[in-house]
């Protein structure tokens, strides 16, 4: 019996070491599970800014490797990067934007600031303010006779090998005395109390917040029912009171023409048998009663709310209801004050009246997306009751102006794919805290859209007007924007006076237009302060355009006819440009000058020619020092000399007794990534050193090439 007990006491022991242990190690597993990634400020722009911010040391080593920037590549030219599947993680594309400052970067992602990331087993990191900050995990001490580490965990526990007699030495080294097993028993069966009473608790918490909410909703029909009743008394009552009325008239009629024909005494009887007439019609009717005018001893019955129940394809959930694709041809009688959504995408409402928002008054979201609805079916006063409405989603319907009356605490407007043909000074009025606007494929131009049609927006820092049929950029911009689509448009010319007011302009999309450099004026946007990211890809551009802005960080020029790049086109710009993507262009050598990239030699991450006719690769490459990306591919480049890509740097301090030659050392390169596929390079031909200061062979890409 003793040592039954033993072997029992041993187990538990264990058991209760490796719970601690997990208990321990799951601290780093909740860090990263709180680890989140950030989406556009703004939700639908496809922009994010790379960190910039240098590689800290720590405590503990971490490879921070640059972040690549994402791009979503345009309409055609999808089937040409099919090579590049597969080539990691660490891939770049076109559509890239700087970042924020205060990010990290770690594997090729960007760690926003408090993030907290696993690199390897036992190690956790912290993004703090720019800096990566590492530690190691500490392993508690453990007193069993066995240990091993289990796969995917850093530090030991115990065996669960039991020793093949209880009476080893071994056995009864490692056992704990009887006070410590005690204590380890209490404080296990605290643990399960606590997580009892913690379960029961949430379940108490819910059963009252369920309560609360069906008495608040039976309070709301019980006083809808009983007003109805009262109205329906009332009605009766002055039925009754305008009879009433009309009756003691006509008896009034009648005594008068008595009394003219009656004796006084015959009088006086008719009176008195009158009133006991009265008397017993009065006793008569308090005991006969009635639904509507009863004795004020006896209670007015309520009869019971009827709750209308929600169309068929719809749900509830706490406070939003969602009706989407649910076949509605009109917008459901709702009645919930505490309701603040409501999902109604994808159904064929073609009206909305004055009172259709009437029991739904604190509303903040509403979605009437691809819809029917149309202008003349909006009533005037329809939207007028939702005085806390934040966000209205009104894409893929009919309409063709701006719906009336909207609510000033609208922040989020989405009107695109409508038939929109006409913006004036009136139509975005008491908008001043609408932070994003969006009116995408619709027929506007600077020919029915106002100077001053954006004048009340003081708020606006995100404007989308693409797919529409501008040819200027629309007069009027708000000073507070900041990010500008104007994609898919007509535009031919940006004039000095586009941007004068927006001096927190910070992206401008401007691809697929049909923009020249002569058309862009000098003085368009060369003095921002601000403007970090032009795409201009897409248009008539034959070379760089001059005159870019002085803080340009992104230059997107992908699909254009440039032949050229002029020397010192980037010279002017601080802190330098950063990312340059000329793909599917027609550069050649002759159109890159020495010094076409000055200005740029230093703060250069990605440069991008590829789908261009050069024949050897470009002069100034390696003067980039810090130039991360580099594609070369799909061009006519025949062979990769030495010190083209990787300089030689002469070391004068080691020099052989023998000889009086000097050694050559390569200065190590910052490229991760370097494209030279579907070429017409000889492999064999190239030479050792081409390569020599990238610091992985894999990151260059040479195959496939083309046949001669």
């Amino acid at each position: 019996m003793q040592t039954a007990s033993l072997l029992y006491y041993f187990l538990l022991i264990c058991w209760c070491i490796d719970f601690a242990q997990n208990q321990t190690n799951e601290i780093p597993r909740r860090q990263r599970r709180r680890m989140r990634y950030r989406g556009s400020r703004k939700g639908s722009s496809a922009y994010h800014r790379p960190n910039r911010q240098p590689q800290m040391k720590t405590s503990t080593t971490v490879a921070v490797v640059p972040s690549i920037p994402l791009i979503n590549i345009d309409d055609g030219i999808t089937e040409v990067f099919d090579s590049f599947i597969g080539l990691g993680g660490h891939e770049s594309s076109y559509s890239v934007l700087p970042g924020k400052k205060g990010h990290c970067t770690a594997n090729g992602m960007i760690m926003y600031d408090k993030a907290v990331w696993s690199p390897k087993p036992c190690i956790t990191c912290l993004c703090s303010k720019g800096k990566v900050i590492c530690d190691e995990t500490t392993c508690l001490s453990l007193t069993c006779h066995k240990t091993v580490i289990p796969e995917g965990e850093c530090c030991p526990v115990c065996s669960d090998i039991e020793p093949s007699d209880p009476s080893d030495p071994m056995l009864l080294k490692s056992l704990h005395t009887q006070a410590e097993m005690d204590e380890l028993l209490r404080r296990e069966k605290e643990e399960l109390e606590g997580r009892e009473k913690e379960i029961h608790k949430k379940d108490e918490e819910n059963r009252k917040r369920k309560e609360k909410k069906s008495q608040k909703e039976k309070k709301i029909h019980d006083y809808e029912a009983h007003q109805k009743v009262e109205e329906e008394i009332s009605r009766r009552e002055e039925e009754k009171r305008r009879a009433y009325e009309e009756e003691e008239l006509q008896i009034e009629k009648e005594e008068e023409k008595r009394k003219e024909n009656k004796h006084p005494e015959q009088e006086r009887k008719q009176q008195k048998s009158e009133e006991e007439e009265g008397e017993e019609e009065e006793d008569e009717h308090i005991l006969r009663g009635d639904v509507f005018r009863m004795p004020p001893q006896f209670p007015i019955p309520v009869p019971p709310a009827e709750i209308p129940p929600l169309p068929t394809g719809c749900s509830i959930s706490d406070t939003t209801v969602s009706c989407i694709n649910a076949k509605l041809t009109q917008i459901p009688p709702i009645t919930d004050p505490e309701l603040t959504s409501l999902e109604l995408e994808g159904n064929t409402i073609t009206s909305i009246p004055d009172e259709a928002f009437n029991g739904i008054p604190n509303l903040e979201r509403l979605d009437l997306s691809k819809n029917n609805i149309t202008s003349p079916g909006i009533g005037p006063q329809a939207f007028k009751i939702l005085k806390k409405l934040k966000r209205l989603y009104m894409d893929g319907n009919a309409l063709v102006h701006i719906p009336p009356e909207l609510p000033s605490a609208l922040e989020e407007l989405k009107i695109n794919e409508n038939h929109l043909h006409a913006i004036d000074e009136d139509s975005l009025q008491e908008l001043k805290n609408l932070v994003t606007l969006e009116l995408e494929d619709n027929k506007l131009s600077e020919a029915n859209v106002s100077p001053l049609a954006f004048r009340p927006l003081k708020s606006l820092s995100y404007l989308r007007l693409g797919r529409n049929k501008f040819r200027t950029v629309p007069q009027g911009l708000p000073t507070s924007i900041e990010e500008l689509y104007l994609e898919n448009n007509q535009i031919e010319e940006i004039s000095e006076i586009c941007f004068n007011h927006t001096r927190n302009i910070n992206i401008i999309v401007l691809k697929h237009n049909k923009l020249e450099e002569n058309r862009i004026a000098p003085l368009a946007w060369i003095n921002q302060e601000n403007l970090e990211s032009i795409d201009l890809s897409y248009n008539k551009l034959y070379h760089v355009p001059s005159y870019l802005p002085k803080s340009l960080l992104h230059l997107v020029l992908i699909g254009n006819q440039i032949e050229r790049i002029p020397g010192y086109v980037f010279g002017h710009m601080k802190p330098g440009l950063e990312y340059l993507y000329l793909s599917f262009n027609k550069l050649n050598n002759d159109g890159i000058d020495p010094v076409s990239f000055y200005g740029a030699y230093r703060s250069l991450r990605e440069l991008f020619l590829d789908h261009n006719e050069l024949k050897f690769v470009p002069f100034g490459i390696t003067e980039m020092k810090a130039l991360s990306f580099l594609r070369l591919n799909n061009n006519k480049i025949r062979t990769v000399p030495p010190e083209r890509i990787c300089r030689a740097v002469v070391n004068d301090d080691n020099v052989d007794d023998d000889s009086n030659d000097d050694e050559e050392e390569v200065e190590d390169s910052r490229l991760e990534h370097l494209h030279l596929e579907n070429n017409f390079i000889n492999t064999r031909e190239l030479s050792p050193y081409a390569f020599s200061c990238i610091r992985s062979y894999s990151s260059v890409v040479l195959k496939p090439q083309k046949i001669k």
